[in-house]
């Protein structure tokens, strides 16, 4: 069984958040998706910005430029066991 690949996922303090950041990276080009947020990450938001992890320096990029908030971006294997 595969072990899955290896994502980032950003948390956000807003569901309002979590869209605009979306948005942002489609426009960009980035490959996201708009997920609910795992159960061992914490949020304020239920919702999560997952991303491929090579494009950690995009999304990290992408965030401060456009000055989005977000609460923290962490590393997983996707799909969670």
């Amino acid at each position: 069984m595969s072990s899955g690949i290896e994502c980032g996922v950003v948390l956000f303090e807003s569901t309002s958040a979590a869209l605009k950041a979306e948005k942002e990276a489609v426009k960009t080009g980035l490959k996201v998706k708009l997920i609910p947020v795992p159960r061992a990450l914490n949020s304020g938001c239920g919702f999560c910005l997952r991303f491929d992890w090579q494009d950690i320096e995009k999304i990290r990029g992408l965030l401060i430029s456009r000055e989005l908030k977000f609460e923290g971006i962490h590393k997983l294997k996707w799909p969670p066991n």
